[in-house]
């Protein structure tokens, strides 16, 4: 397995397309979810994301501040499901907040959890600001992390 980490310019078209394909696998078919996936944020992100034997297995993408919150963000986070509970989650959790506060410099991290993945991301440090709410139909709840 090997992780890499993107700006949207610097990824290959085969990558793109890899990231694409399985956002559009974990969100839209695995979880019946009709959305635009592509919103135009991508263009704005570090792509974080795992390989193995050439299949993209997880992703997440990292946001500035100020294009989904104030503060910098971590979303379209997945794992394909063969690959979870497997620690590959939290290992990419962990490598995008230690680059965002050490590469970035930034402290605080803003997120849109879904409801019941919520304990994963407080055991990555993140807390609960917001009362729960549907987004695309599914339970979530903003979470702050805070170094």
């Amino acid at each position: 397995m090997e992780f890499k980490l993107k700006r949207f310019n610097e990824l290959t078209v085969e990558e793109l397309y890899k990231l694409l394909r399985v956002r559009n696998e974990v969100f839209v078919v695995e979880q019946d979810c009709v959305y635009q996936d592509c919103d135009n944020k991508d263009y704005e992100a570090y792509h974080l994301f795992c390989e193995d034997e050439g299949e993209i297995i997880g992703c997440l993408r990292i946001l500035n501040r100020g294009v989904s919150y104030e503060e910098m963000s971590i979303g379209r986070v997945l794992v394909k499901e063969k690959y979870r509970h497997t620690g590959i989650s939290r290992e990419m959790m962990l490598k995008a907040l230690k680059f965002i506060e050490e590469e970035l410099m930034e402290t605080e991290v803003r997120i849109s959890a879904q409801v019941y993945i919520k304990k994963f991301y407080e055991n990555a440090g993140f807390k609960v600001v917001s009362e729960e709410y549907l987004e695309d139909n599914i339970p979530h709840v903003q979470m702050l992390y805070k170094k």
